[in-house]
């Protein structure tokens, strides 16, 4: 499917991104790609701020952020976020297991603090360097371990992942350029 390596070359589908090791056994394996043209310093502040009832996810705030318009502008007050704190997701939480600016972020669906044992969902952005400022390298890496599970995987959450973010990073590309 096209939105599985949506803007992402083989080379970087094939290659490691930080956080595959939180979901080993994926079944769903996404590789999403953008070229910024700015530093990596100017674009990890938008990452990091991310999160329902925050800035928002720079995607369909009208189906992500329940109609609240993402933010347009960095906010010092979302820029606090440390490896073990939480994302807020809105119906479910992120743990940001991975935290190390400017380079990458790294999230893992949480139940309760913890990792859930049925649904291991991670979403991981990791910041390269390239000649034209940032290469934004997305993974997404899925397992659910519940009746349908599979078929959950492939007909709703790898499109529905892939279309919301598509639009996230063309939106996060806008705000890093445009500051």
């Amino acid at each position: 499917m096209i939105l599985e390596r949506w803007g992402a070359t083989p080379e970087e589908h094939a290659s490691a991104v930080v956080g595959d090791d939180l979901c080993p056994n994926a079944r769903i394996v996404a590789t999403r790609c953008i070229t910024i043209a700015a530093p990596a310093e100017d674009v990890f502040p938008w990452l990091r701020q991310m999160g329902f009832g925050r800035a928002g996810w720079y995607s369909y705030d009208w189906i992500d952020n329940l109609g609240r318009k993402s933010a347009t502008s960095i906010e010092q007050q979302w820029q606090t976020l440390e490896t073990g704190g939480v994302l807020p997701g809105g119906p479910a939480d992120f743990d940001a297991a991975i935290v190390d600016p400017p380079r990458a972020l790294v999230m893992r669906l949480s139940q309760k603090g913890r990792a859930s044992k049925k649904v291991n969902f991670v979403l991981a952005y990791e910041l390269r360097d390239c000649p034209e400022g940032t290469r934004l390298v997305t993974r997404m890496r899925a397992r659910i371990d519940t009746l349908g599970g599979p078929i959950i995987e492939k007909l709703i959450l790898a499109p529905g992942d892939g279309i919301m973010l598509r639009r996230q990073l063309l939106n996060v590309a806008e705000r890093a350029t445009s500051r």
